[in-house]
């Protein structure tokens, strides 16, 4: 539960750089809220999170026959995809454009794979 925690945070961080390189993902954060706006960054990486870890599976197999196809590719689809479900299901995460929805996905897939690496050494 800890290193969930832990990879939610440094998830977090990443969502926030992301919105600071990719012009098109914007968050709007809420100052008044108990942890301000880095609890909005909070929020925004466990839906991704829990979305990742429902969705996430599912969709990878069902679009296999493309990412093998593609040799891997698709994933980037697969993972602007999983952005965009976010970005429904939640007001605070703004997504304009497949094109930011595709790179966005690409930066929050290497910050994920760095998280991983970091909880695991924890």
């Amino acid at each position: 539960m800890l290193r969930f925690a832990l990879k939610v945070v440094i998830m977090a961080g990443v969502f926030w750089l992301v919105t600071q390189v990719v012009p098109g993902i914007k968050v709007v954060g809420n100052p008044n809220a108990p942890l301000g706006v880095f609890g909005t960054f909070l929020w925004i990486a466990l839906i991704f999170a829990l979305v990742n870890a429902i969705v996430g599976p599912v969709l990878r197999l069902l679009s296999l026959p493309f990412v093998l196809l593609t040799l891997g590719l698709f994933l980037l689809v697969v993972n602007a995809a999983l952005l965009g479900l976010t970005a429904l299901l939640t007001d605070r995460l703004q997504v304009n454009g497949i094109g930011s929805a595709v790179i966005g996905g690409l930066l929050l897939a290497i910050g994920g794979w760095v998280a991983d690496q970091l909880v695991e050494k924890a």
